[in-house]
């Protein structure tokens, strides 16, 4: 179990490093972005590799819910075809811990020619991927947090954060309401909580 200690202390440091860094010019840059973006009524696509791949599918949906068009893009599929889910002026925020992943070169190489905004969410600012992007959200970490340091566990986890930072700018500047978050949302006991919650307004 000492290792599993290991972990949560080294998952600890590395977060609180992050959230001393978040760097809230570059989100008000990707929020402002995607926001221009709507109003084209474009959309927004979310893509990594591997591990990525799967955080790519939770902001995706995260963005949804909170009324931003989003959808994932395969980050290998996208040079066999997938890419033509991607319209002239639509947002992609790619993810890649190294931002040197080939497949997300390709990827991203295809959507500069298909005309589409890129906002890299990467652990090295000076990688391929931060420098080919019009935003860089910095996700960095110095150890994974297992004896190898190569399993993907605390930089996933920096990332996650990091975009949950953008949805938050995106929900303050969209001035999201319960009622909006209802319509999006109306399932399970997350919408049944705000139910109850103009339930119990209108017996006040």
């Amino acid at each position: 179990m000492e290792s599993v200690q290991k972990y949560i202390i080294t998952l600890s440091q590395e977060l609180e490093e992050n959230l001393k860094q978040v760097d809230m010019d570059a989100l008000k840059s990707a929020s402002s972005l995607i926001m221009e973006c709507e109003k084209q009524n474009g959309r927004v696509h979310v893509c990594g590799i591997g591990k990525p791949s799967y955080v790519a599918g939770y902001i995706a949906s995260l963005l949804s819910s909170i009324g931003t068009s989003a959808y994932v893009l395969d980050g290998t599929e996208a040079v066999h075809g997938s890419s033509g889910q991607v319209k002239a002026g639509d947002v992609v925020i790619a993810i890649s811990n190294s931002g040197e992943t080939a497949e997300l070169k390709a990827t991203v190489n295809t959507l500069h020619k298909n005309k589409a905004h890129v906002i890299s969410c990467t652990g090295n600012s000076s990688s391929w991927l931060a420098q080919n992007s019009e935003v860089c959200l910095l996700a960095h970490v110095d150890q994974e947090g297992d004896s190898l340091n190569k399993p993907p566990r605390a930089s996933i986890i920096s990332e996650i954060v990091v975009l949950q930072c953008l949805s938050i700018v995106l929900q303050e500047a969209k001035k999201l309401t319960y009622e909006e978050y209802l319509l999006w949302h109306p399932g399970g006991s997350l919408g049944e909580s705000i139910r109850n919650m103009n339930k119990n307004e209108e017996v006040q």
